[in-house]
C-alpha cells in the first residue's frame, strides 16, 4: 500500500501528516518553526517533523508514494526552496524544501505550492460543490491568497502568484511591510503588523483613550480584539482594519471574479464578526461586477495542511476528478 504526505510549513510552526490513498489520516506531527540560525536548520525541522508523521503513522518514509507541500514564500521554483521569507529571521535567507523532501521519500513526486494556494486546494478538494472559481484569502502573522480559475490552480511561473498581501493599499506607504517595502496591505492588517498599526493611530489622536499596552514588549493584535466594545482605541483599530481589509478584499475580486472567498489564518478565524463579517458589509457596496459568496473555511487551521495533501493525492491540481486510483 502507497502512503501520501502534506507538509505545511509555516513562520510559526511546522506540521506533517501521512494518509492512506483515499485521504483517511494515519499520521499526524507538529513542531515550532526553527527560527534559524540558517535556512537549513528550517530544513532539518521540516523533515523531522514528517519522519515523526511517518513514525506515527508506523510507515517507512519510503513508502510515501507523494508529498505535497504549503509553504511562505517567496519561492525559487525552480529549486523548489523559499527564498528570504519576510516573517523569518534576516539570517533565513534560502530554505531548501523539494528536494530534501524528495530524497527522504525516495519520490520525485513532491508538489510544492505557496501556503495560500494550498488553502485554496484544500477548500477546492473538500467544498462539496467544488467551485472551479474561487479564491482563500489568509489573515494571519501575514496575508496571502490562493486562486483557482475556470477550474485551475494559479500559481504563476515562478510558484508566486497570490502574494495579495503586497498590494499596495496605503499610497501614502505610513507603515512599511516586513518585506522592506511601504503601503502594503499586510503592513497594516496582518497579525504581526497590528501592534504597530494601533500605535501609529494613538500617536495621529493623543486624546483618544485606551487601556491597551502600547508600549509593552508583549502587546499584540489579539489585545486588540479582546478589548473591542470596552475600548476606545481598539474600536477605532478594528474600524481602520476593515476599511483596508475592505480595499484589499475589493481589488482581489475585481482581479479573479470569484465566485466564493474563503478566509483562513488566526486572525480572521478567531474574530470572524470583528473581520470578516465588515468586509462583507463593505465590499456588497465597493465591488462593480458579481458580489461572492464570502465565508471562513471550514478547515480551520488545517486547510493548507489538508491542501498539501490533496495535492499529493491529485498530482497537484486538488481536482477530485483526477484522485489517483
Amino acid at each position: 500500500m502507497g502512503y501520501y504526505a502534506g507538509v505545511d510549513l509555516g513562520a510559526t510552526n511546522v506540521r506533517a501528516m501521512v494518509a492512506e490513498a483515499d485521504g483517511t489520516m494515519v499520521g499526524v506531527s507538529r513542531r515550532s518553526t526553527p527560527r534559524g540560525p540558517t535556512g537549513i536548520d528550517v530544513t532539518e525541522g521540516v523533515l523531522r517533523t514528517l519522519r515523526e508523521a511517518c513514525g506515527d503513522a508506523g510507515v517507512d518514509p519510503e513508502r510515501i508514494v507523494a508529498a505535497g507541500i504549503g509553504s511562505i514564500g517567496p519561492f525559487d521554483l525552480a529549486e523548489g526552496a523559499v527564498i528570504d521569507p519576510a516573517n523569518l529571521p534576516d539570517s533565513i535567507d534560502r530554505i531548501p524544501l523539494t528536494g530534501p523532501i524528495s530524497k527522504l521519500i525516495d519520490s520525485d513526486d513532491v508538489y510544492l505550492h505557496n501556503d495560500t494556494t494550498a488553502g485554496v486546494i484544500g477548500e477546492r478538494f473538500h467544498a462539496a460543490s467544488n467551485p472551479d472559481d474561487m479564491v482563500y484569502i489568509t489573515i494571519s502573522s501575514g496575508i496571502g491568497a490562493g486562486v483557482c480559475s475556470d477550474g485551475d490552480i494559479v500559481s504563476g511561473w515562478d510558484g508566486n502568484a497570490g502574494e495579495v498581501g503586497h498590494y499596495v493599499v496605503d499610497p501614502r506607504g505610513r507603515l512599511t511591510c516586513g518585506c522592506g517595502r511601504e503601503g502594503h496591505w499586510e503592513a497594516y492588517c496582518s497579525g504581526n503588523a497590528i501592534p504597530d498599526y494601533a500605535r501609529l493611530l494613538a500617536e495621529d489622536d493623543p486624546t483618544i483613550s485606551t487601556s491597551l499596552p502600547l508600549d509593552g514588549t508583549d502587546f499584540t493584535a489579539k489585545d486588540v480584539f479582546d478589548l473591542a466594545g470596552e475600548d476606545e482605541l481598539a474600536d477605532y483599530v478594528i474600524d481602520q482594519l476593515a476599511h483596508w481589509n475592505a480595499i484589499g478584499v475589493t481589488n482581489v475580486i475585481h482581479a479573479f471574479a470569484p465566485i466564493v472567498v474563503s478566509f483562513g489564518g488566526a486572525v480572521a478565524l478567531h474574530n470572524e464578526e470583528l473581520v470578516v463579517d465588515p468586509v462583507r458589509e463593505r465590499v456588497s457596496e465597493m465591488v462593480m461586477t458579481n458580489v461572492p459568496e464570502i465565508r471562513v473555511t471550514d478547515l480551520g487551521d488545517d486547510v493548507v495542511l489538508e491542501g498539501a495533501l490533496a495535492s499529493a493525492l491529485t498530482e497537484g491540481t486538488g481536482d477530485r476528478r483526477r484522485l489517483r486510483s
